[in-house]
């Protein structure tokens, strides 16, 4: 029986010949990622272990984008515990304040992931690495703890779903409008435990923040990981980015997939997921009139410079809705400066825009962006459950960076192709 490509690198990873789904193996791990939220329990959890330091420190990564800078006190304990665990085991890939970026745009850009990788982390968006062709997934504290100590990890073999890519993309349709319109059609469960795999000539038409945006939403639709093949574009990332070696894996031509999908590109209309699942979608043209208080670009799903290059694009020499307040995050120091030489920031702050450091800040109702009661806000971030970005009754929409930008000159829910 033929494997997936998920599944041919956990085998390597596992020393074994074949795996299939639902199999129970112990795989060796090339990375193991926390952040300041999940880090701390894992350090506690290996102080209990009695271990003797972690199994490699270049193999670690803790980066400190939550609630960084520290919003109060309890977010700066948590940072003087991994920071202290960090010097003590001399941690590699330690990133604080003035180096830290989003994780999952910053791993990737400091060249830590690459094709053929397994990578675990602490966080559940940890699946964006699969758009360079590597299985990444998320974990809760107490594995990270047991991967920090011991490079292992114990996974369940997942079945797969292929989506064949086909088509061209209108203009303003991106990688967002992609991820939710399958999750639109699939479900937040309609991959449970699977490996949603990418394939198709229409991926030639999607770039690498396209992709990262892609994977990285793979969780929304219950999947264990998302990954894609590795063409020239992801080698060329990976050439620009990384000194590390990575291994091409591909999916046999028997390989089975519980279910398969034909997503044309050349159909996609903008698409917005309204409150308060990822699922609940709507194209730009069945919206409606939606006034909204707040905008938010950024987050580890769009704050990437193609990102803010198409959010700068819509806003150059307009302005603002009065009484809305847009806030603009890029991902990444390296990012900011991009974009900052490219004439975006400018472009942002003129039209009435706030620039942030890098942060996940609003994304998980951390700060930077707080909803009140009744408020509704156009997020280019992952999620909009109930009460995610501040009070119980207020409203996510998540979007575009084209769609958010777009609507923060409008002030409702608008398509780039109306301004």
């Amino acid at each position: 029986m033929g494997m997936t490509m998920t599944q041919k690198i956990l085998a390597a990873h596992a020393g074994l010949d074949s795996v299939q789904a639902g199999q129970l193996i112990e795989a060796d791990l090339d990375l193991v990622l926390g952040n300041d939220i999940t880090s701390p329990v894992a350090i506690h959890e290996i102080e209990k272990m009695k271990v003797d330091g972690v199994f490699h420190k270049d193999k670690i990564a803790l980066v400190m984008d939550h609630f960084v800078p520290n919003k109060d006190i309890k977010s700066a304990q948590h940072c003087k515990c991994v920071r202290e665990f960090a010097c003590k085991n001399e941690i590699t890939n330690y990133f604080d304040v003035g180096e830290m970026g989003i994780e999952h745009a910053l791993l990737p850009e400091k060249g830590l992931t690459v094709a053929g990788d397994v990578i675990i982390g602490a966080d559940s968006h940890t699946c964006t690495y699969g758009a360079l062709g590597a299985f990444s997934t998320g974990v809760g504290s107490t594995d990270m703890a047991a991967g920090m100590a011991t490079g292992k990890a114990w996974f369940k073999v997942p079945s797969a779903i292929k989506f064949n890519i086909t088509g061209k993309p209108a203009p303003w349709i991106s990688g967002k409008d992609v991820i939710l319109h399958i999750i639109g059609m699939i479900g937040v469960d309609g991959a449970l435990y699977k490996s949603m795999e990418f394939v198709g000539d229409g991926i030639r038409y999607l770039s690498m923040d396209d992709r990262f945006t892609i994977a990285n939403m793979a969780i929304e639709a219950g999947g264990k990981n998302g990954i894609f093949p590795v063409d020239e574009k992801a080698e060329a990332y990976m050439k620009e980015h990384s000194k590390r070696p990575y291994k091409v894996y591909e999916a046999d031509e028997d390989a089975v997939y519980d279910e398969e999908y034909t997503i044309d590109l050349s159909t996609l209309r903008p698409t917005v997921a309204f409150p308060h699942l990822p699922e609940n979608t709507k194209t730009i043209d069945e919206v409606g009139d939606i006034t909204i208080d707040q905008v938010v670009i950024g987050s580890c799903t769009n704050g990437r410079l193609d990102d803010l290059k198409i959010a700068a694009s819509i806003l150059k020499g307009k302005k603002v809705k009065k009484g809305l307040r847009v806030i603009v995050i890029p991902a990444t120091q390296q990012i900011y400066l991009d974009a900052m030489e490219a004439g975006y920031i400018r472009t942002f702050i003129e039209a009435g825009a706030i620039v942030s450091t890098p942060t996940c800040g609003p994304c998980l109702g951390g700060y930077m962006g707080i909803l009140a009661e009744n408020e509704r806000c156009v997020s280019t971030t992952n999620r909009n459950f109930v009460g995610r970005m501040g009070h119980v009754d207020s409203e996510i929409y998540l979007a575009s960076p084209a769609v958010a930008a777009a609507s923060a000159i409008t002030g409702k829910i608008s398509s780039p192709e109306e301004v």
